[in-house]
């Protein structure tokens, strides 16, 4: 399975994605291990720093749905895909299969 890189994403949704994503290995930014996906929390983060720090790995970007500014910076750094965080609840696995295909 996949390596996904969680960036800014709190303790309580890690617990959430890792439920979510069985026999994905998530990893934090100190992780020696190379990501296929990163998935970004908007809020906590700056879009383009993390654009710029993985060019070539596809990069999942979620905020709550209020965020439209976050949601914005996200599309405009490049992002492959950007979601509410109700939506990524609800499609993980579809989504990072999707990314990581």
């Amino acid at each position: 399975m996949a390596t996904i890189l969680l960036a800014g994403v709190d303790l309580f949704f890690r617990g959430k994605l890792e439920g979510l994503l069985p026999g994905y290995h998530l990893v934090t930014v100190d992780s020696v291990d190379p990501p296929d996906l990163v998935i970004a929390d908007i809020a906590r983060i700056d879009p383009d720093e993390v654009a710029d720090a993985y060019p070539d790995v596809p990069i999942l970007g979620f905020t709550n749905h209020t965020d439209t500014s976050g949601l914005r910076r996200a599309h405009e750094a490049g992002f492959d895909q950007v979601v509410v965080k109700s939506a990524l609840t609800e499609r993980a696995k579809d989504l990072v299969e999707e990314l990581t295909a």
